[in-house]
Formats: structure tokens, C-alpha cells, sequence
């Protein structure tokens, strides 16, 4: 089973590029099938993990910063594959 764990977290005002180093300086204690780092207005940096684990599975995951250079508090989800269909055309 593939389990896809989602972290995002919105950066204090002007803080955004701080956030993203930070998140793209995570080690996790294992590595993961996949791991991909997204951004977004309004400074927000999204993180996605693939793992090849049960849903319930003790996963690494990512912390959470310094509070100070957050807007909010970190959001965290966890998802489980149930289709995969390839696209016609490698991502870029």
C-alpha cells in the first residue's frame, strides 16, 4: 500500500523563504518513496511524502518550525493510494 503524507504550513508575513529553506532542510528518519515540496501565494510551502506502508504505519513525518515563523499552526494529512493512472507525458 502506498500511504502519501501531506505537511503545509503558511509563513509569517514575509517570512516565506525562511519556511521554505527550513521545510527543504528536513532529514526524515527514513527515506520515503518520494518526497516533493510545493509553493504557493500568500507563503504557504506544501510537502509530500510516499511511503510503501500500512495506513497505520509509524511514519516519519515533518516537525513543525519555530512558531514565529509561522502564521498558523502546521496542517498534516494522511492519505492512501487507492488508483494510480500514468500520465501521458513526463512531469517537468
Amino acid at each position: 500500500m502506498t500511504v502519501a503524507l501531506m505537511w503545509e504550513a503558511r509563513a509569517a508575513e514575509g517570512r516565506g523563504p525562511e519556511l521554505l529553506a527550513w521545510a527543504r532542510a528536513q532529514e526524515l528518519a527514513g527515506p520515503p518513496l518520494r518526497r516533493e515540496t510545493f509553493g504557493a501565494p500568500g507563503d504557504r510551502v506544501l510537502v509530500i511524502t510516499w511511503w510503501d506502508a500500512p495506513y497505520e504505519a509509524d511514519l516519519p513525518e515533518l516537525g513543525s518550525p519555530a512558531e514565529d515563523l509561522l502564521h498558523r499552526p502546521v496542517h498534516r494529512w494522511r492519505f492512501e493510494a487507492l488508483d494510480h493512472e500514468p500520465s501521458a507525458r513526463a512531469p517537468e
